[in-house]
C-alpha cells in the first residue's frame, strides 16, 4: 500500500460526512440526492451515436465510487448488475445509503482501484470518475479495469481536467508547469489528519496508460461546466475567472477490442 493510497483512505474516512453534505446541499428536503451516470444518453459524457454505449441489463462496474452515486445512478438506468469498489469505509456507508434511498439492487465492496476484488471478465461495462488522479499507479489501475472487462467492453475514465488543474483558484495563475511532477497534496481542512493526495497527469499520460493496456481510445470528452464560461469570447471571457473558462472534466471512452 502506497502512502498515497493510506493518505486518501484516511482523509476521504474523515471527510466522507462533509463532502457528501456538500454534494446533496441543493437537494430539497425530502427530495433524492443526486445520482448521475456516464450513461445517461443526455448526460454529461455523452458524445455521438456510439458513446454511452446502452447497458440495459449489462454488468457494469465503478472504479472508485465514493458516495455510490454513479453505480446507484447506472442501476438507475437499468443495468443487470451494478457494482461499485472503493477503499473507503466510510464513503461505502454513505453508497449504501443512497442504494436503500433508492431502492435498487446495487452492489459496494471495499477494495483499491489497483487491487480490484472481483474476477475477471465480469462485466460488459467500466466506468471511473474523478478517482483515477488519486491513485499513485495508474497504469496498474487501468490494468484492473481491463482485467475485469470482457472483450468488446467499454471503460469510460475521466479525471479532473489537467489544464484546470493547472491554475491557483485564489491567484488565477499557474501554480505549476504542466510537464512538472505529477503530485500534489491538497488541505482539504486543517483539523483532518491527512492531505488528499492527487495526481495531474497529462493528456498524453492518461491517453497512454489506457492504449498500453490494451484499450482503444475512440471518444474524448470535455463536457461543459453548467455554471462555467467555456464558451465565452472577448470582453466576457478577459472579465472571467481563468478557471472558469477552462473544462472541469476530461473523459475517455474506450473499448476493449480483445486479448
Amino acid at each position: 500500500m502506497t502512502d498515497a493510497h493510506r493518505e486518501n483512505r484516511r482523509l476521504w474516512n474523515e471527510w466522507s460526512d462533509a463532502f457528501q453534505a456538500l454534494w446533496n446541499a441543493d437537494t430539497d428536503e425530502g427530495g433524492s440526492p443526486p445520482a448521475p451516470t456516464p450513461f445517461d444518453s443526455d448526460g454529461h459524457a455523452a458524445t455521438g451515436a456510439e458513446y454511452p454505449p446502452p447497458i440495459e441489463e449489462a454488468t457494469v462496474v465503478e472504479l472508485g465510487c465514493g458516495g455510490g452515486q454513479g453505480t446507484v445512478g447506472t442501476a438507475l438506468a437499468g443495468a443487470g448488475r451494478a457494482v461499485g469498489v472503493d477503499i473507503s469505509e466510510e464513503q461505502l456507508r454513505h453508497a449504501r445509503r443512497l442504494r436503500d434511498h433508492y431502492g435498487v439492487d446495487a452492489e459496494f465492496v471495499q477494495g483499491d482501484a489497483t487491487g480490484v476484488p472481483l474476477a475477471d471478465d465480469a462485466f460488459d461495462a467500466a466506468f471511473s470518475e474523478a478517482a483515477f488522479q488519486l491513485v499513485a499507479d495508474l497504469d496498474a489501475a487501468v490494468r484492473e479495469a481491463r482485467r475485469v472487462l470482457r472483450p468488446g467492453g467499454a471503460f469510460y475514465m475521466a479525471v479532473m481536467h489537467p489544464f484546470r488543474e493547472l491554475i491557483d483558484p485564489d491567484g488565477g495563475g499557474p501554480r505549476r508547469g504542466y510537464h512538472a511532477s505529477p503530485r500534489r497534496e491538497i488541505e482539504v481542512d486543517e483539523s483532518y489528519d491527512a492531505e488528499l493526495v492527487a495526481f495531474d497527469r497529462t493528456v498524453s499520460e492518461l491517453h497512454r496508460a489506457l492504449v498500453d493496456a490494451g484499450f482503444a481510445v475512440e471518444r474524448v470528452v470535455e463536457p461543459e461546466p453548467e455554471d462555467g464560461e467555456t464558451t465565452s469570447e472577448g470582453d466576457a471571457a478577459a472579465a472571467a475567472a481563468p478557471r472558469a473558462l477552462l473544462p472541469e472534466t476530461l473523459g475517455f471512452w474506450a473499448r476493449l477490442d480483445g486479448r
